[in-house]
């Protein structure tokens, strides 16, 4: 940081980095990034508008915007984030998960051999490949080795989505969601499958083999894998779950 005349300040915006000077003139206006979900929209933040605005919340800066030296010390005193407006125009796109589904990863623990065994044949029935990592035997494995296995497929891009199984799928689902980059979701109805993909761009399916039927879970695959996650205001929640991740770290 420069002397207090003329200085510069970097504030973080989910992945990018905007210089603001000590301009003390802000347009603040509401503005729509999707429908029912609106936020406040600054052109400039000064350390007033930082100060009015509550802990913990989000606020839109336009393109090219700035954030006096002040507020930005204020903002991150009051963890308040600050999104670039066109920030999903960016490399936060690609936080959604694959459209195109064309190749699967797929694991199970010993109790869902049979349920996987089943969506495996369904699925290459429909010309998606399927990558089978385990496991491939009645004897008794932990739900962590086989989940692990698949949601480092998807985070290093060798399947385009993961779908794991044990029991209930808590469990797989728990281990799967501790491998950055993953979003491991339970679902055990359409429902559950659509808004996990639409809503929380779920690239890992986690099924319950006691608790779901091979028909029931191949409906269930069949929705989750063909609903696409396209609205920014969703995309950007991920962006904030990528944040927790990192902060995980420190």
């Amino acid at each position: 940081m420069q002397g207090l005349a003329g200085r510069i300040v970097r504030v973080h915006l989910r992945g990018h980095l905007v210089d603001s000077g000590a301009d003390l003139f802000s347009g603040e206006e509401r503005f729509h990034n999707g429908a029912n979900d609106n936020m406040k929209r600054f052109d400039i933040i000064t350390e007033a508008d930082a100060r009015s605005l509550d802990v913990g919340e989000t606020v839109a800066l336009a393109k090219g915007g700035r954030v006096t030296p002040l507020a930005a010390d204020t903002l991150k005193d009051r963890r308040v984030t600050v999104l670039a407006e066109d920030f999903v125009d960016r490399s936060d796109a690609g936080l959604a998960p694959a459209a195109d589904i064309r190749r699967v990863a797929i694991g199970s623990d010993h109790t869902g051999l049979a349920l996987k065994a089943a969506l495996i044949a369904a699925l290459r029935g429909k010309g998606i490949a399927v990558d089978d990592l385990g496991t491939l035997s009645a004897e008794p494995v932990d739900y962590p080795d086989t989940a692990s296995r698949v949601a480092k497929s998807v985070a290093r891009g060798e399947a385009d989505a993961g779908i794991v199984i044990d029991g209930a799928g808590i469990g797989s689902s728990i281990a799967a969601n501790k491998v950055k980059g993953v979003r491991a979701a339970v679902c055990h109805d359409p429902t559950m499958a659509r808004y996990a993909r639409q809503h929380n761009g779920a690239n890992v399916l986690s099924l319950g083999s006691t608790l779901i039927h091979a028909t029931e879970a191949l409906e269930v695959v069949n929705v989750w894998l063909s609903t696409p996650m396209t609205e920014p205001r969703y995309i950007r929640r991920l962006a904030k779950i990528r944040m927790l991740e990192s902060d995980g770290k420190r």
